[in-house]
């Protein structure tokens, strides 16, 4: 395998945008969401506005990769137009680009090499840190990783840990979370007093569904069987991309669903590249074609989920039935 420098080098012709693509990712996307949303609103059989519903969710999460990838500076950089699409979508999917772009900053630049902390990503203990642990210490900890967190990330994720916490910790610094929990409940209680049934499949619904798909899948990049973690000494930028990070195999629908976010590993190497280069790159970078691989078959799903603390002297993560065992 090449050496860092050389591995990094080797990514640089792919972090190339062609704008005229971005855009027809971006207006295609919103295209296809607003023609969503408008059988939602229609007077339609209640099935078919719901299919719709949760279709919109997951469009929503498509269009959340793509909004990851303008913070990332990847696409549409110095567009006026997509500063302001992407920030308005910013405020109403409760994810302003301040509080999203200093912890996911901070993800990028400590994947899998400190215990503890949250910011930007799910708390992780090692097996020792958690014998320790106080009571409710471990509460928290359980709870935080707990899957139905992971589900309800509408309002354990988005509503709180994005905007209320980082609202309550430094008002100052994060007025723009105070400005998108006011337009987004602003939208949710004119809707809930003139069409009820519009927030409830137009909003809610589709919130409820973006948010746990996004959820889950930012777990499950960073939280499954053959995952390896480094003391903060022996980290490398590199190692981290390619065995922290997961290449999660999908088929074309769902990779449409999460624009090509799968390919994580990818794009730990390098987030200047456009989500829609990302397999053009691990198909021509030899030494990202042979991933920590996983899928969203239940049996895999599953087995994530149960991974909860690092077991050092294993080198891998455990689940706590597996930590009270060798304790």
């Amino acid at each position: 395998m090449r050496d860092i420098k050389a591995l990094q080098l080797a990514t640089k012709k792919y972090a190339v945008e062609n704008v005229y693509l971005s855009w027809w990712y971006v207006l295609s996307t919103l295209a296809i969401f607003a023609g969503l949303l408008t059988v939602v609103c229609l007077d339609l059989p209640l099935a078919l506005r719901v299919s719709a519903s949760i279709l919109a969710g997951l469009v929503t999460t498509r269009f959340f990769v793509i909004y990851h990838d303008y913070q990332h500076k990847a696409i549409l950089q110095g567009s006026w137009l997509a500063k302001v699409i992407f920030s308005v979508f910013g405020m109403v999917a409760l994810n302003p680009a301040n509080i999203w772009n200093r912890s996911h900053n901070h993800h990028h630049k400590n994947n899998s090499k400190s215990f503890g902390a949250s910011i930007g990503s799910y708390p992780l203990m090692t097996t020792d840190a958690y014998a320790h642990a106080k009571g409710w210490e471990r509460f928290r900890y359980g709870l935080a990783r707990h899957p139905a967190t992971i589900a309800l990330g509408y309002l354990t994720i988005f509503f709180y840990g994005m905007c209320l916490r980082s609202l309550m910790t430094n008002p100052r610094r994060h007025i723009d979370s105070a400005l998108s929990l006011l337009l987004h409940f602003t939208i949710i209680a004119f809707l809930a007093v003139f069409a009820w049934d519009i927030m409830l499949l137009g909003v809610i619904v589709p919130s409820a569904v973006a948010a746990a798909v996004g959820a889950y899948l930012f777990y499950a990049q960073h939280n499954f069987p053959e995952v390896k973690i480094r003391e903060r000494g022996e980290w490398n930028f590199v190692f981290a991309a390619l065995h922290s990070s997961s290449y999660m195999k999908m088929g074309p629908v769902m990779q449409w669903f999460s624009a090509n976010i799968g390919y994580h590993h990818v794009h730990h190497l390098n987030a200047r590249i456009p989500f829609y280069r990302l397999p053009e790159a691990m198909e021509g970078i030899e030494e990202l074609q042979t991933p920590h691989t996983i899928s969203l078959h239940p049996r895999i799903v599953y087995r994530c989920l149960q991974l909860k603390l690092w077991d050092i002297r294993r080198d891998r993560l455990v689940t706590f039935q597996e930590a009270a065992q060798v304790a």
